[in-house]
């Protein structure tokens, strides 16, 4: 996956040489107080929006303000965000070492809670080809997803949806009920493509991909070196140490930005 690399290297390359660009993270965040927030008419992206029931059910929480257990969403933003800050981040991986550790509902809720800051834009995209759960726990119908977009089929316009959050857009993998499609996919020149597109498009834009599970097939393990940091999701009281320790040591040589314990009763 060496074409990978090279993408997103040349996307942050161009945007250090753009000379109307900001330089870095630190001084857009040290700009933000000074600046008139971004407001956002979608005209090519589709917008659902959720009820606050569903969101509610599914225990997406983090933009309901009456919901005290948003609160830990909140804390998580500031330190991902002071830290992306300090070393001019944009991208991170959120993974976890089995399936149903909660990862998925952290990666959602954490976009969020981000794109409730103001001046900054989140894009969330999911790459868990396996078990995409992003749409479902929304309650949002998609005919196309990321996979018909390598393959050729449509435009990106076509694919991303905002779901009801002004700066938040979701970038799905493929429509409800799974997929057969190969992994491989997600090491192709294609999906090098994307990358540079959107790491390079806009310079206040998060960028959060939800990967597999680390201990369920190597898609997470190849992808994950290629962001800017990891965020490990582990489920209290059902993940084992041994899986944990195991996980560690496979994103050894990764920037692992901290661990998040779920579902703590």
């Amino acid at each position: 996956m060496d074409f990978i690399q090279k993408a997103i290297d040349k996307a942050r390359e161009q945007r250090q040489q753009d000379p109307q660009r900001v330089p870095t993270a630190r001084r857009e965040a040290s700009d933000a107080q000074n600046r008139t927030p971004q407001k956002f008419e979608y005209t090519h992206t589709r917008s659902v929006i959720p009820s606050p029931e569903r969101l509610r059910q599914q225990r997406i929480i983090a933009g309901l303000p009456d919901d005290h257990r948003g609160d830990g969403y909140r804390q998580l933003r500031t330190q991902v965000l002071r830290k992306f800050r300090e070393n001019g981040w944009r991208t991170l991986a959120v993974t976890s070492p089995n399936p149903q550790a909660g990862k998925t509902l952290t990666a959602l809720n954490l976009a969020i809670s981000l794109s409730l800051e103001v001046n900054q834009t989140v894009l969330l995209v999911d790459l868990d080809l396996r078990h995409s759960s992003i749409l479902d726990k929304l309650g949002i119908q998609a005919q196309y997803g990321l996979i018909d977009h390598l393959e050729g089929k449509v435009p990106l316009s076509e694919i991303l949806i905002n779901p009801g959050f002004e700066r938040l857009v979701i970038l799905p993998i493929c429509p409800q009920g799974g997929t057969q499609y190969r992994s491989e996919l997600l090491s192709s020149p294609q999906m090098a493509d994307l990358l540079q597109d959107i790491v390079g498009r806009y310079e206040s834009r998060l960028i959060i991909f939800d990967l597999p599970a680390l201990l369920d097939d190597d898609d997470a393990l190849v992808f994950a070196p290629y962001a800017d940091a990891t965020l490990l999701v582990v489920e209290d009281g059902v993940s084992q140490r041994a899986d944990i320790e195991r996980s560690l040591q496979l994103l050894e040589g990764t920037r692992l930005l901290g661990t998040v314990l779920n579902k703590v009763r």
